[in-house]
C-alpha cells in the first residue's frame, strides 16, 4: 500500500532502525520513544487493525515475546509493557497493525510514568540492541 507508512518502510522506502525482522515481521524504533529502546512490532502484509483481522495479532505474538526478550537483555530493562492500538479513538495513529514493545526500568516503574519521553539519541540505541 502505497500510502501506508509502515508499508513503505517494510519496503525499504523509507529508513529506519530495524532491531528484529524474519520473513513474515519487522521490529524497529519507534520514532517518538515513551521510554529509551520504545519499539514497534508488526506484520509485513498490511493489516489496518486487530479489528481487520483479529488472528494477524496473534500471529505476531512470538516476535513481540522475540523483541521483548531482546530489549530486556541489550538495554537492561527491568521488564516491558505491550501495547497495541486499534483504530484512530484508541490513538493508533500509523493504520497498520504493530504492537509498541517498551522497556521499563526500575527507576520509573508502573504504567503511570509511562508519558512523553526525551528523545534518546537512536542511533546510540540502534547500535547497543543490535550489540555494536
Amino acid at each position: 500500500m502505497n500510502d501506508c507508512l509502515f508499508c513503505r518502510i517494510i519496503a525499504g522506502e523509507l529508513p529506519s532502525r530495524i532491531i528484529y525482522e524474519d520473513a513474515l515481521t519487522i521490529a524497529f524504533l519507534d520514532i517518538q520513544p515513551w521510554g529509551t529502546g520504545h519499539s514497534l512490532v508488526l506484520p509485513k502484509r498490511h493489516v489496518a487493525s486487530l479489528l481487520e483481522d483479529s488472528g494477524a495479532l496473534a500471529g505476531i505474538a512470538p516476535q513481540v515475546g522475540e523483541v521483548a526478550r531482546l530489549l530486556v537483555e541489550r538495554l537492561g530493562a527491568d521488564g516491558v509493557n505491550v501495547l497495541c492500538n486499534a483504530g484512530a479513538a484508541s490513538g493508533q495513529e500509523v493504520m497498520h497493525l504493530h504492537a509498541h514493545v517498551i522497556p521499563r526500568y526500575a527507576a520509573s516503574p508502573g504504567i503511570q510514568n509511562m508519558r512523553s519521553h526525551p528523545r534518546d539519541d537512536l542511533d546510540a540505541v540502534h547500535a547497543r540492541i543490535l550489540g555494536r
